[in-house]
Order: C-alpha cells, then sequence, then structure tokens
C-alpha cells in the first residue's frame, strides 16, 4: 500500500523553508547531512520525512525520534506535527546543539532534545517513535519496546532491506507490521509496527 501524501499548510512550508535556511548555514560549519544542496536536502530529506506524517497515530500521545541526526525525520515531524510534545534523541553533542538552536529559532515549545545514547535517555511512557537511517530492525524494536506504551506505535523508514530486516527480527519479536510504499525513494518500504514483544513472553 503506498503511503497516503502528507498535506502541510503554508505556516508548515516557511517554517519548514526557514529550517532550511538554518540547516544549510549550520552544515557549513559542521557535518550534519552530506548534500548540501537546498533542492536536493529537500527532496532527499524533509519530503522523505513528511511523508511519514499521515502515519503517526491521531491525537497528542508523546512522541520520540530516535538518532535525530540533523533533523530528521524527528525535527521535520515536530514542526508539521505541533499537537503533540517530541523528544529527539541525538547523542552527537554537536548535531543536538543545532536540534537545540533550531528548536529555539523556530519557536518549536514543544520539542525537547536530549544529547544521550537512546540506551540511557529516560523518557515518558511513548505513543510513537520513529528513527531513519539508524539501525537494523531488531535493535529499533528493542529500544521501542523499552520506550513505548503498551499501545504504542513505532514508524519506521527502510530501505530495500525492509523483508530481510523483518525474517531476521521475527526471530526475537512477536508484532504487528503494516508496509507502505514510499513515495520518495523507488524500492523502500515504511513500516508501522504495533504490539513489540520479545519472542515467547
Amino acid at each position: 500500500m503506498k503511503v497516503p501524501p502528507a498535506i502541510v499548510s503554508r505556516e508548515t512550508e516557511a517554517r519548514l523553508d526557514d529550517f532550511l535556511a538554518l540547516l544549510l548555514r549550520w552544515n557549513a560549519r559542521i557535518n550534519l547531512v552530506a548534500e548540501r544542496d537546498a533542492e536536493k536536502l529537500r527532496a532527499r530529506h524533509i519530503a522523505d520525512s513528511l511523508q511519514l506524517l499521515p502515519l503517526l497515530p491521531p491525537g497528542d500521545a508523546v512522541a520520540a525520534d530516535l538518532g535525530t541526526g540533523g533533523g530528521f525525520p524527528g525535527l521535520v515531524l515536530a514542526i508539521a506535527d505541533i499537537g503533540r510534545p517530541w523528544h529527539l534523541v541525538e547523542s552527537d553533542r554537536r548535531k543536538a546543539a543545532f536540534l537545540l538552536a533550531a528548536s529555539a529559532e523556530l519557536g518549536l515549545t514543544h520539542v525537547s532534545v536530549h544529547a544521550a545514547r537512546i540506551e540511557a535517555v529516560e523518557l515518558p511512557p511513548l505513543g510513537l517513535v520513529t528513527a531513519r537511517a539508524l539501525a537494523p530492525l531488531t535493535i529499533l524494536l528493542g529500544h521501542a519496546a523499552r520506550l513505548l506504551a503498551p499501545d504504542g506505535i513505532a514508524v519506521f523508514p527502510k530501505g530495500r532491506t525492509a523483508e530481510a530486516e523483518l525474517a531476521t527480527a521475527q526471530a526475537d519479536w512477536t508484532m504487528q507490521t503494516e508496509r507502505f510504499e514510499s513515495r520518495t525513494e523507488p524500492g523502500a518500504t515504511i513500516l508501522r509496527v504495533t504490539g513489540i514483544r520479545r519472542a515467547g513472553l
């Protein structure tokens, strides 16, 4: 199934433009992302992150993005999804400093940045966990199982290895999985996962 299109307001588009300008400015000093071209960043990273928006649970359940890096997908989603608190977890202190500065400059008062390893961070029970290009699925499921509330949802964009990663993960985990075809990367899949439990428990 193809992921539904993400629809954002003009105000959100303007804020995303401001975020992109900030990213380019900081990227000249510290390596946040490989791309340096604004249009490539918009297509490769911002659009790729925004396509997760229709897959998020409704309401104001607390969310966390693991390994946010230069803001993808967590800061982009927080710009578009202002109705819920967002926790951005990033162990690289330079990238965490960028996330803090960008959140302040963009007026994102619902965003908290944690300059810590995922294993060490303490968060309230979460309704949503996201992560992009961070780790194999079996590792992501371990993080999600620790952090999610019982009815929480994990949304993980994956490349062409999604099915292989799912097959490997099923040796250690039980879960319900929905698959969505990426709109921005041919052959890539977005996984929406619920009911995550260690196999045999």
